[in-house]
């Protein structure tokens, strides 16, 4: 990867949180910017951000679903004169469980939080090969632990880190490397953008109320200051900066201790009896 100051990145979901957080941090480190988000309408955040920073963004919009992605990837490659990095970061939070979801609705999450990020990295590549750029994905500790009333989310991150470990080996042959990183719980406007209604979903949820009483229950303790240990978008972005200019992209990287703690317990956990006897205690078992 050039690693002069003319290098360019893309980062889909810079609306806020740590794709906002990304965006100003890969500014400040002189990398031209492409900030994109589905609505540019609410760009209002980022744009203050980057006043207050005294960086310059290239704000585009980009919806990772639509049609039109190949296309306005082209186009920032071509105004900009190269494509060094992608950073996939749009996502959606969904919580749910299978008895309950409308398949439409799972559908929905998996088409952004997966098929979205295999569609802009689809239509990098190409640009990422002729710069031996990298590509790098936001993924969760979500992608390697299955969390109650959280399946579809976490299958589409699972298949997001399935996906990019089996493209790591292929697409370092042509000179990209490939990583994802794994936040725990951070506190941003992600898990508010998933839009439940707490009190509706525990009212609809027939037997399951008590235990997603109980994971909502602890959910809110994790964001409490005096209990919980959630990371702040900088700090995630900070690790993010840290594995883009790395000599070496790391395949996995995790932003926390609590992070590395957790997905090293799955990831040792061969029978999958110690993830579950923790997160049985999530739901009140």
């Amino acid at each position: 990867m050039s690693t002069g100051t003319n290098r360019c990145v893309l980062i889909t979901g810079t609306s806020s949180g740590i794709g906002l957080a990304t965006a100003i941090a890969c500014a400040r480190a002189g990398w031209t910017t492409v900030a994109t988000m589905r609505d540019t309408t609410k760009a209002e955040a980022l744009n203050a951000a980057a006043a207050a920073a005294g960086v310059s963004l290239d704000i585009r919009a980009l919806d990772v679903t639509g049609e039109s992605v190949r296309e306005s990837i082209d186009s920032v490659a071509a105004e900009h004169g190269r494509l060094d990095a992608v950073i996939n970061n749009a996502g959606a939070a969904f919580l749910g469980t299978v008895e309950n979801d409308d398949l439409a609705d799972i559908r929905a999450c998996v088409e952004v939080n997966f098929f979205g990020v295999i569609q802009v990295s689809q239509a990098a590549m190409p640009h990422l090969r002729a710069n031996g750029g990298r590509l790098l994905t936001i993924s969760s500790v979500g992608g390697s632990v299955g969390q109650p009333f959280n399946e579809a989310y976490c299958a589409a991150k699972f298949a997001v880190e399935g996906f990019m470990q089996s493209l790591a080996p292929v697409a370092r042959t042509v000179g990209v490397q490939v990583g994802v990183v794994e936040p725990a719980a951070v506190t941003s406007e992600f898990v508010a953008n998933a839009n439940v209604d707490i009190p509706a979903m525990v009212a609809q949820a027939g037997p399951y109320a008590p235990a997603l009483t109980a994971y909502v229950q602890r959910v809110q303790s994790m964001y409490e200051a005096d209990t919980g240990k959630p990371q702040t978008s900088d700090e995630v972005a900070a690790v993010v900066m840290e594995v883009l200019t790395a000599p070496e992209l790391p395949f996995r990287t995790q932003t926390s201790n609590e992070a590395r703690d957790f997905v090293g317990r799955s990831l040792s956990d061969l029978n999958g009896s110690a993830v579950l006897g923790e997160t049985r205690g999530w739901v009140g078992q």
